[in-house]
């Protein structure tokens, strides 16, 4: 049973994705299969952006790499993935955030 329907806006997240060594393509099916289906999401995979009014990380990790997805939601059951990025310091780079509600404009805009 799915909880959530994810959808991807423009080619932001795909762009994204392709770039990305195979193993850690699975993880991330594997983390976005887990939102949609899970009722009650642990942080450890999805969680609100700290100090923004917008997004929500998905967080993936495979191995010892750690990578962010930004989602936002629409009505409730669907979450967005609009871009991604590998995190390599411990706060989430703000032209990365900037980027995201940007995108999520443009997204809101084209509605």
């Amino acid at each position: 049973m799915k909880f959530r329907k994810i959808v991807f806006f423009n080619n932001y997240f795909e762009d994204f994705f392709c770039r990305q060594k195979k193993k850690v393509r699975e993880k991330i099916i594997w983390t976005l299969s887990l939102i949609e289906e899970q009722e009650v999401v642990p942080e450890k995979y999805l969680k609100h952006v700290e100090g923004t009014s917008g997004p929500y990380e998905v967080r993936v990790q495979s191995g010892r790499e750690i990578f962010r997805l930004f989602a936002f939601f629409d009505k409730d059951k669907l979450v967005v993935v609009m871009n991604g990025f590998q995190k390599k310091s411990e706060k989430t780079p703000k032209k990365e955030i900037l980027k995201a509600l940007k995108i999520k404009d443009e997204y809101e805009n084209e509605r």
